[in-house]
């Protein structure tokens, strides 16, 4: 039974690999799709990450953020999820770039240290 589930699910789904198809006459055509690259991260020895307060664009509260991250989009919500943790404060991470809520700059600096990163502070 599960058997028959899985494969009415993945008939369900099947309009979505035809997508960008208008049409095709050749009876042997396969849909296939782009695969997305996953951008590969580099070891935190060879990244060089910048942390900074912004005030701009958030209504006068001022977040903490990192920027200069490269790698998946995984690896970079990770290390996010770790400097949330510590510091305890909420924020978002996205585009390479962690916003931490808050002026946090030089504990940011400190953990992502440990970390193995290297950290160059940006501003007064």
């Amino acid at each position: 039974m599960a058997n028959s589930l899985t494969m009415a699910k993945k008939e369900k789904q099947d309009w979505k690999d035809r997508l960008d198809v208008v049409y095709s006459t050749n009876p042997d055509f396969k849909y296939s799709k782009e695969e997305e690259e996953v951008q590969e991260t580099l070891p935190p020895a060879k990244q060089t990450l910048k942390v900074s307060i912004d005030r701009k664009q958030r209504k006068g509260k001022s977040v903490t953020l990192v920027e200069g991250f490269i790698g998946s989009e995984d690896d970079l919500k990770e290390l996010s999820k770790v400097l949330k943790t510590k510091c305890g404060v909420g924020g978002s991470a996205k585009d390479g770039e962690i916003i931490i809520q808050g002026e946090f700059k030089q504990k940011v600096a400190e953990i992502l240290t440990a970390l193995g990163y290297k950290v160059k502070l940006i501003g007064g």
